[in-house]
This record gives C-alpha cells, sequence and structure tokens, in this order.
C-alpha cells in the first residue's frame, strides 16, 4: 500500500518518534507496568527494533498494513511501534471479535500479517486462515500448535537501527468504526493527525508529567487508550499502568497498590471504581484528576467520584474521526459538570443545521444542532470508501452526528447521538437527559435509556437500569421517581432491571442492543398517551 503524497515538501514525522524520544530522554524510567513485571523505557525501546527486525524479515517495510490482536500488555506496545519504526501501517483490532469479524477487519485493510496474543489465538488464527494473512503470536508459553512467535524470531533477527521517516498525511493506523450501520469502516489516521493530537495534550489540555503513574484499563486497539493513555503517556514520559481485564476491584486495587496520580476511564469504568470502593474505601492520596470520555458522564458519578476519591473528573469529547480528543474540560481550569469543555487548541467545533446534508449551515449560540469539527485532528478519510467519506467531511468540516449546543462561553454540551434520539408522539426526546435523572436516583447504579417501537406512539421510552446490591427498589418507583422529574412526554413508561448492561470492547453501553432483546415483558407504569 503506497501513500505518500508527492510534492508535499521535505518535512518527515512518524508517531515511533514518541517511544524513541523518551527511551532517549528517560531509558532507565519505567515505561509500563504489567502485574509484576516492569518494562523501562530503554528496554521498550531496545525491544521495539528487535520487532521490528523479525517483521522487516518477514519483508514488512514501508505503507504495510499489520494488524495486532493484542491485550493490554507491554507486547501491544513493542508491536505498535515496531510496525510504525517501519513505515508501516498498524491495524488494531477488537480484542472481543469473533474469527468472522477479524478476517473482514484483515481482508478489508489489506493486512500483511497478524500479530496475536496467544489467549485470543482461538478466533484471530481461523480470523486469519479465512483472509489467508499468516500469524505471528506473543505472550506464548510454548509453540506446541506451531504457530510462529514473534519473541523467537525477534531474537534470531538483526534489529533495525532507528525509525523509518514519512510524510505528515502518511497513513499511521487503520481504526476500525463500531459499524452500527452496516459493515465496520477503517479511518485512516495520519502521523501529523496523531502526534499534533498528542503535542497539543500534553501542552495545553491535560497535566501529564515525567513520572505519573496512569491508568492503562483502557483498551489499546480502541483510539481513546491509544493516544491519550499510550501515546500521549509515553510521550510525557510517565509510566503506565496496564490492566489488562478491567474490573472495579482489579482496577481499585491498582490505584491504591501503585499510588496512580491519573485515571483514565469511560463513564462505566468510574462507575465500576466507585462500586468497589464501597467495598474497600479509604481515598487514594496519590490521584490528581480522573480523564472520561468516550460517551456522557453522568453528573451524579461525577459528584459521587469527587465525594469518595477527593478527586474531579474532566470530561471530553472525541471520535476516532478525530484522533481522537475534539473539546475537553481543561484541566487547570474548573470543569463545567454536563460539558464535554471546550475547543482543543488549533480545534473548531460549530453546531449545524443536521438536516442539510450537502453543506454546512451554522445555526446561532444557544440553538440545538449537530457538531461538526475542523482542524488538525481529522483523519483522511475512510479506507476505500470515498462515498462514506464524503457524507462524513463536507466543505473541509466533519459531520460528528452528535446533536447538542455550544453557549456564549464555547461550552460545549452533548445531548444524544441523532441516531439514539426518541420521537415519542411527536416530541424529540433526548436519553442523555432521562439518564442524568435516573442516575440521581441513590439506588441507581447505571442507567441506559432507549426507544422502542409503540403502536399508537411511534416510539416508547424504556430504561435498563442497574440497581446497587441488595436493593428492592422495584421498577414502578423508579418509573414515579423519574415521573416526578420529567415532562410527561420524556418519563420512561418501561423499565428493565438487569443484572449488567451490555457493553462494547471500549466501555460503551450497547443500546442497539438492548433495544434489539427488548421483548416486551417487562415491568411499565403504563403507555399512557401524554
Amino acid at each position: 500500500m503506497t501513500n505518500t503524497p508527492a510534492n508535499d515538501g521535505f518535512g518527515t514525522i512518524t508517531v515511533a518518534a514518541i517511544l524513541a524520544e523518551s527511551a532517549a530522554r528517560h531509558p532507565e524510567s519505567v515505561a509500563i507496568i504489567v502485574e509484576d513485571e516492569e518494562t523501562t523505557y530503554g528496554q521498550l525501546w531496545k525491544e521495539t527494533l528487535s520487532y521490528a527486525g523479525a517483521l522487516r524479515a518477514r519483508g514488512i517495510g514501508p505503507g504495510d498494513p499489520v494488524a495486532l490482536l493484542i491485550p493490554n500488555v507491554a507486547d501491544f506496545a513493542r508491536a505498535y511501534y515496531a510496525v510504525l519504526a517501519l513505515g508501516g501501517i498498524v491495524v488494531p483490532v477488537h480484542a472481543l471479535l469473533k474469527a468472522r469479524e477479524i478476517e473482514y477487519a484483515l481482508r478489508d485493510s489489506g493486512a500483511k500479517l497478524l500479530i496475536c496474543a496467544a489467549p485470543l489465538m482461538t478466533e484471530g488464527v481461523p480470523g486469519a486462515a479465512g483472509a489467508d494473512v499468516d500469524v505471528l503470536t506473543v505472550m506464548a508459553t510454548d509453540a506446541a500448535d506451531g504457530t510462529p512467535r514473534l519473541e523467537a524470531e525477534a531474537a534470531a533477527a538483526v534489529p533495525i537501527r532507528g525509525y523509518v521517516p514519512r510524510r505528515p498525511q502518511d497513513t499511521a493506523t487503520i481504526l476500525y468504526t463500531s459499524g452500527t450501520t452496516g459493515k465496520p469502516k477503517g479511518a485512516l489516521g495520519t502521523h501529523f493527525a496523531l502526534m499534533e493530537q498528542v503535542n497539543v495534550l500534553l501542552s495545553d489540555t491535560f497535566d501529564l508529567r515525567a513520572g505519573d503513574k496512569i491508568f492503562g484499563g483502557l483498551p489499546l486497539f480502541h483510539t481513546f487508550g491509544q493516544t491519550c493513555v499510550l501515546n500521549a503517556g509515553l510521550r510525557a514520559g510517565a509510566t503506565i499502568i496496564m490492566c489488562p481485564r478491567f474490573t472495579g476491584p482489579a482496577a481499585l486495587d491498582l490505584v491504591h497498590k501503585h499510588e496512580i496520580t491519573v485515571f483514565f476511564g469511560v463513564p462505566t469504568m468510574y462507575v465500576a471504581l466507585l462500586e468497589a470502593a464501597k467495598a474497600n474505601p479509604g481515598r487514594p492520596e496519590a490521584l490528581r484528576y480522573g480523564i472520561s470520555g468516550g460517551s456522557s458522564l453522568p453528573v451524579a458519578v461525577l459528584e459521587k467520584f469527587r465525594e469518595a476519591f477527593g478527586a474531579q473528573i474532566y470530561e471530553g469529547y472525541g471520535l476516532t474521526e478525530t484522533s481522537p480528543v475534539a473539546s475537553f474540560n481543561h484541566v487547570g481550569v474548573s470543569p463545567r459538570p454536563g460539558t464535554i469543555g471546550t475547543p482543543i487548541w488549533g480545534v473548531e467545533i460549530e453546531i449545524a443545521r443536521p438536516e442539510i446534508i450537502d453543506s454546512i449551515e451554522f445555526l446561532p449560540r444557544g440553538e440545538l444542532g449537530e457538531l461538526v469539527v475542523r482542524g488538525h485532528n481529522l483523519f483522511k478519510g475512510y479506507l476505500n470508501r470515498p462515498d462514506a467519506t464524503a457524507e462524513a467531511v463536507v466543505d473541509g468540516w466533519f459531520r460528528t452526528g452528535d446533536l447538542g449546543i455550544k453557549d456564549d462561553d464555547g461550552y460545549l454540551r452533548i445531548l444524544d447521538r441523532t441516531k439514539d434520539m426518541i420521537i415519542r408522539n411527536g416530541y424529540n426526546v433526548y436519553p442523555r437527559e432521562i439518564e442524568e435523572i435516573l442516575s440521581q436516583h441513590p439506588d441507581v447504579v447505571s442507567a441506559a435509556v432507549f426507544g422502542v417501537p409503540h403502536e399508537m406512539q411511534g416510539q416508547e421510552i424504556a430504561a435498563a437500569i442497574v440497581r446497587t446490591p441488595n436493593s428492592t427498589t422495584t421498577a414502578e418507583e423508579l418509573i414515579s421517581f423519574a415521573k416526578d422529574r420529567l415532562a410527561a412526554y420524556k418519563y420512561p413508561r418501561i423499565i428493565e432491571l438487569l443484572p449488567e448492561l451490555p457493553l462494547g470492547p471500549s466501555g460503551k453501553i450497547l443500546k442497539r442492543e438492548l433495544a434489539a432483546t427488548y421483548k416486551g415483558n417487562t415491568s411499565a407504569a403504563g403507555a399512557d398517551a401524554e
């Protein structure tokens, strides 16, 4: 795959420089901790060069896509930067995908090779076989199945001496979107967009310092964990405490054991952390603040976290196509709960009319519309999908599909995804508003609101709720709680009480799964025509 444009100057840039430069500046500092194993920056770069040597011996070079199916361990970083150091393209694969889905990602990206963690080979190997792609394994305790081991090939190969320079608009990553409609699309991330994102996050958005210990539980195959934790963390000279399999108790244990200073998570992680803290109270003194993204953070969760941990959560917003951060409640400035802050440096976010699809027509401040983004952080399109790219990027602005408001101070507030909006009896209903109310109930751990078909109303409002352990609060009581606080057309008539909510690989609640599995056999307070 050739992706070097002509006549674009002589400047070069590569994401691989993140690890190379930090290894030169902090060779003895610990870069990554996984359980009891510590890897210094110097070790990590040396091992990365060896991995790259093995990949080069297999013919991997500039512009070649290489897929990674690896959990949050040091081998993800080694393989990630090894591919980039060769000038290749990293194709991270979600760790929860099945063989058929893996095969699709490999075929669509044109991957030349799959580097697969041994625990994930059950799905990875048949997926690669279906796409006719060779497999190298990492994390293997033996090679009884005959799959070549990257570690062994790296030990026998000649390490590369340094990274291959790339042009700013060369492709660095192909990240697949969730595919809520149709097949997943491969978003092309450039070296420039990813590097500029990291530089802006460190200089003007986050407060990450050399020596910080940051929580590494966000999946590294996802843009949030990859950019904000791995790339920004290593660029800052911090230590990343990996959490290969997230649970609330496991995360809380790492926070205390390693004296983590900055916690990165999605809202469901903060909910799980708060639940774990009920059984193991005590404020972690080293924790300075938390960072949340991926989906809207209920204000009630933010307040509970501040009370339990004595630390503030700063919420931001972004998408795979925006590398990912587009706006943020900047650390150092008091956050405004319920908002996603202001655009990061060099990025513009405006509100446009969602019904006009072939051009961008801005709305006045305070009016509800679709968030559109323009700036250095944009991807360069969807792989082999020019029509989808043209639909997503109009007049140089990326259409997010999210509905929101921008106030007179420039702060942004998300109401919902356009596809998640519920139309009940002709009225627009935004699930986020209802979730905020339900989250205020003391027995509600988490809530997800979605629409279900209804013969008279068009759609009815339903909510799936996880209660606190041993709670006796009924669905009818929760409906009444919401009814007292919301307009008649907004409150949920249907409540499902579930032991847990379905989550995607990045920790997002899968509302489409809740809607698809709704059977109509739940508690309700009557779907009246109010």
